[in-house]
């Protein structure tokens, strides 16, 4: 077993990054075909979700296959090699399998046992298989991978250690009030008709919103998801699906709105949710304090004033940093420029105001004024040493955002909504971003650590059954040429006794082939035992040496084993059996 992953997530790398990084169901596609091409690599799967991009692969040599799994995400995902290196991680043969398996249990989402994330490797490894790149080890792995993710949420309580995005995004936009109380009676838009989409329907219906509007790009898919909902039953529900067209229509009647599309491109800009906040109360939606300093003209206020012209960093004799105080807009000879000074340096402050270090304009504007606070702060600074911290003006407290009329969720990879949308007056915006800020690794340890017990021995058992398979041909082998020394010698014994009646000839084969099976019983059951232990990659080669078995043979076992995929070790078990039985033509 030789299985390399190499990817990057929300614990390694920024949602910028990841969202650069995503890769549309196409991209993915030719992702797999190019890594099937390239040399170290004999199988490929990609699993890729709105937190993590991951390739997998069955490689021949370690370094090679790095290099060349990591160029490959760079090319298709569209982000430089050189800027994505650091944010990748790599895991190799049993490394890599732990990996997986603490991904399907949920151990490794952004939100602690998180249970959507089996369905995508599911449809990750559907994939795969249809593009024919997956092989005997991959699909072992991926299905291994559902099975311990099954066991883990049914054999303990990590489900209670975290919920899906769409309820841990939904206990973020009621602010961490009760989710139920928050949705009674509201309206809401899904825009998106997949698996996350359908299930923040779901969730929607079940928290009690009076309505629900699925807007989809295939309109037959959003009436699908309706009907779903129709058939649910879920009380005072109302439901309909419109084209995707009519979305920023539903958005002015919408209270809450969740977006989950493969979209490339917004399908929300901040224009269109501030429209709709207009269209709900009628007046203009303004953008929030935060957003002054960076968006100055659309926000309607002036930038911050900045030092006069005549001031420069590297102005002779000058005590203070002048570039700290030109970003924070107060007048180089003002209080707050020397708060903190001590005695000395404000006498050389003083001094180089006197001596025309200012520019002349910004004198005239603060006449006497500063020269006689800085005489005064002087005074007091002789007094205590230094001049009082407090003297440093408080910041202005932020603005308190009103209460938001709109609740928009989003959750795709990129991202669906305007980052923008966050500064909106009105607008209370969750997206992947703010939820990979707030959420919680381990909140309910007990939980996790026997989620963590359980992969360890799946891991382990793992290891151990694709060893022992990886002798399996060898005994097929075996098995295969001690069914043919029978055979021709119960043909060469007929040639010598030619009147051998069928009953005596039947009980003469059994006899023969009794006496083979138990003398390979015990060397074959052992050699596997030993195989599936660790370092025990070397008992095939020992066993084809001992017996000089055709190199040839063991191989077409082993293409027969990959051509059989999951019905493999069935197939080799009656290819097994006929070797034993097999007798005379």
């Amino acid at each position: 077993m030789s299985l390399l992953v190499v990817g990057l997530s929300h614990r390694t790398a920024p949602v910028s990054v990841l969202e650069r990084a995503s890769l549309c169901a196409d991209a993915q596609s030719k992702l797999l075909q190019d890594t099937l091409a390239a040399e170290p690599a004999a199988e490929a799967a990609v699993l890729a979700t709105c937190n993590r991009i991951e390739l997998y692969a069955d490689v021949d040599k370690f370094h090679a296959g790095v290099a060349e799994l990591s160029t490959l995400l760079a090319q298709h995902s569209g982000v430089g090699l050189e800027e994505l290196t650091p944010y990748l991680y790599v895991h190799y043969e049993d490394r890599a399998v732990h990996h997986m398996f603490s991904v399907a249990c949920g151990l490794d989402s952004m939100v602690v046992g998180e249970g959507q994330i089996l369905g995508q490797i599911k449809d990750s490894l559907a994939r795969a298989q249809e593009l024919h790149t997956a092989g005997r080890l991959l699909n072992d792995l991926f299905q291994q991978a559902l099975r311990v993710g099954k066991r883990a949420h049914s054999e303990t309580g990590i489900d209670r250690a975290g919920q899906s995005l769409v309820t841990f995004g939904l206990e973020q936009l009621a602010a961490g009030g009760d989710v139920t109380a928050w949705a009674r009676g509201k309206r809401a838009l899904v825009i998106g008709a997949g698996s996350m989409s359908s299930l923040a329907a779901a969730t929607l219906a079940r928290v009690g919103v009076a309505e629900v509007v699925v807007a989809n790009r295939t309109f037959d898919r959003a009436e699908r998801l309706v009907q779903i909902l129709a058939e649910a039953g879920e009380p005072g529900l109302t439901a309909r699906a419109v084209p995707m067209e009519a979305v920023r229509r539903e958005l002015t009647r919408a209270d809450v709105a969740v977006s989950c599309t493969g979209a490339t491109g917004l399908v929300l800009t901040a224009d269109a949710v501030a429209a709709a906040v207009e269209g709900r109360t009628g007046a203009p939606v303004a953008f929030t304090e935060d957003a002054y300093a960076q968006e100055p003209s659309r926000a309607g206020v002036r930038p911050l004033p900045t030092a006069p012209a005549g001031v420069a960093g590297t102005d002779d004799n000058c005590p203070l940093d002048l570039q700290a105080v030109q970003q924070s807009g107060f007048s180089v000879m003002g209080e707050a420029a020397v708060a903190g000074m001590d005695a000395a340096t404000l006498e050389q402050h003083a001094a180089w105001v006197a001596g025309a270090g200012v520019d002349r304009r910004e004198a005239a504007r603060r006449p006497e004024a500063d020269a006689e606070l800085i005489t005064a702060l002087a005074a007091t600074a002789a007094t205590l040493g230094r001049v009082p911290e407090r003297r440093r003006p408080e910041q202005a407290a932020a603005p308190v955002r009103p209460e938001p009329v709109l609740f928009v969720l989003d959750l795709a990879m990129p991202r669906d909504v305007d980052a923008a949308a966050h500064r909106l007056a009105g607008v209370r915006l969750v997206d992947i971003e703010s939820l990979a800020e707030v959420s919680a690794d381990a909140p309910m340890a007990s939980d996790v650590d026997q989620v963590r017990r359980i992969v360890a021995d799946e891991v382990a058992a793992f290891g151990a059954a694709q060893r022992a398979a990886h002798i399996t041909p060898t005994v097929v082998a075996l098995r295969t040429m001690a069914a043919d020394v029978v055979a021709g010698e119960i043909a060469r014994l007929e040639g010598r006794l030619p009147g051998l009646d069928d009953k005596h000839r039947a009980e003469i084969t059994q006899t023969v082939r009794r006496v083979v099976d138990k003398l390979l019983h015990v060397p074959t059951v052992r050699v596997k035992q030993l195989a599936a232990e660790p370092g025990g990659a070397g008992y095939a080669d020992a066993l084809r040496t001992l017996f000089d078995l055709d190199q040839e043979a063991v191989a077409a076992v082993s293409r027969a084993r990959e051509d059989a995929g999951a019905d493999g070790d069935h197939s080799i078990e009656i290819i097994e059996n006929h070797a034993k039985n097999r007798g005379p033509a």
